[in-house]
């Protein structure tokens, strides 16, 4: 029967195609606004990592000034000084731990056809790739004995390999950067990266970093961060006062593989901050955190508010087209009324009649999907043009795809239900007599 009743749907749209396609029309418009901005809220917020999100957890201490908070109302510093990333480096008692940040330094290739030019990289310790897992396509990251020995080493990003190697093997070659000389140990593959969890403070959707030094090797050449840099107090002057303050400008990530590590780890946390109270340090009231990944996302604010409002008007606007399908849908059924009336006359029951015309506006609905996918594709194109930053989470994929196709028939079904009931009180008899 649903091939019968699909049948004469199809038909009855034929024989009013200007009012079929107003109705999908309406309703693609409508699913193409709000699939456009469902799908950037959707995968600025979602999972960057499932698989090991919960066993990942950003460490933030609170060393701040003990007159206000580092954000309001009681908000730890998102990032840790040098003091404490290095006591928690040597310390290391988590599974896995790094301590990173973010580097500009001049690349100098050996090819004279290409121009020095800067570039962004991270220096980084080599538990980064455990615990982060970017692709290989050659070689491999640094070892353990590498971040001890200040190693000139490096790992290159694909897009880097192939400006500098043309995309070959380049392990074991040299890449010149700030006037030093680097071994390649390996080149990532692509890693798409939708947030850039691991950095959020120096930019969400910012561009994958181009190259990976260990962490000592930076510190050791008295490299600063080229990301953000907090101080509620003037350090003393010099690389090494530097170095001793309560600056903040280094992130700090740990992988603990159970619940019970994480309670390990954040007791460890709370002690040494203790003990560094003895020291005159963390005037503050003991305030450490260790958020898991979405819980960072969540904390440091990575979904707008303005994209929540954005998605609330584009559905209300989605109803908007709906209640205008239903308008047009009530005009075309009761048009039909003396067919109606003939079909029940012949026998059909009102739950075929009520199936039939179901049928019909859910073909509608699927026409408006498909054609309201195509608008979503042209609308994420438009915000990748608009919003160079947003271009990693304004793509669809399949399960946004197959959102949009069960929205739009879900709407046009919704949409059916009060014409398609209408339709069905109609009276045979008073149809067969006019």
């Amino acid at each position: 029967m649903f091939a019968y009743y699909l049948q004469l749907g199809l038909h009855s749209l034929k024989r009013n195609a200007l009012l079929t396609a107003l109705m999908v029309f309406g309703i693609a418009l409508g699913i193409g606004t709000s699939m456009t901005s469902l799908t950037v809220f959707y995968l600025m917020g979602s999972d960057p990592i499932p698989w090991k999100s919960d066993k990942l957890h950003a460490v933030q201490l609170d060393n701040w000034s003990a007159e206000e908070p580092y954000r309001a109302p009681n908000e730890p510093p998102d990032q840790v000084t040098y003091l404490d990333a290095t006591a928690l480096m040597q310390a290391s008692k988590a599974d896995l731990q790094v301590a990173m940040f973010k580097v500009v330094w001049p690349v100098q290739p050996e090819n004279p056809e290409i121009k020095p030019y800067s570039a962004m990289g991270r220096a980084t310790y080599t538990d980064f790739f455990a615990m982060f897992e970017p692709p290989f396509k050659y070689g491999g990251p640094w070892d353990r004995a590498q971040d001890k020995e200040n190693a000139r080493v490096v790992v290159l990003s694909r897009d880097t390999n192939e400006k500098l190697f043309g995309g070959q093997d380049s392990t074991g070659k040299k890449v010149r950067l700030n006037e030093v000389d680097y071994t390649v140990v390996g080149v990532l593959d692509k890693w798409q990266q939708r947030v850039k969890y691991y950095d959020l403070t120096n930019g969400a959707f910012n561009d994958p970093e181009e190259y990976y030094v260990p962490f000592t090797t930076a510190i050791e050449f008295k490299t600063r961060a080229s990301g953000n840099n907090s101080c509620w107090d003037s350090p003393k002057a010099g690389w090494e006062g530097y170095l001793a303050s309560d600056c903040v400008w280094i992130q700090f990530w740990v992988q603990l593989n159970s619940p019970a590590r994480v309670a390990e780890y954040k007791s460890f946390l709370d002690n040494y901050v203790n003990e560094q109270k003895k020291l005159g340090r963390f005037p503050r009231p003991l305030n450490n955190r260790l958020p898991d990944v979405n819980e960072w996302i969540v904390a440091q604010r990575v979904v707008p508010s303005d994209a929540k409002i954005q998605v609330g008007l584009s559905f209300a606007f989605l109803i908007v087209c709906l209640v205008n399908t239903v308008g047009l849908l009530l005009a075309k059924f009761m048009r039909k009324s003396g067919e109606i009336g003939l079909r029940r006359a012949l026998g059909a029951t009102r739950g075929q009649l009520f199936m039939q015309h179901l049928i019909e506006a859910g073909v509608i609905g699927i026409s408006g999907g498909l054609i309201g996918l195509v608008l979503t594709w042209f609308g994420l194109m438009a915000v990748r043009g608009l919003y160079a930053d947003l271009n990693n989470v304004a793509h669809l994929d399949w399960f946004m795809v197959l959102t949009a196709i069960a929205l739009s028939v879900t709407a046009a079904v919704l949409a059916g239900l009060f014409p398609t009931w209408k339709a069905c009180q109609i009276t045979p008899a008073t149809q067969l007599k006019t």
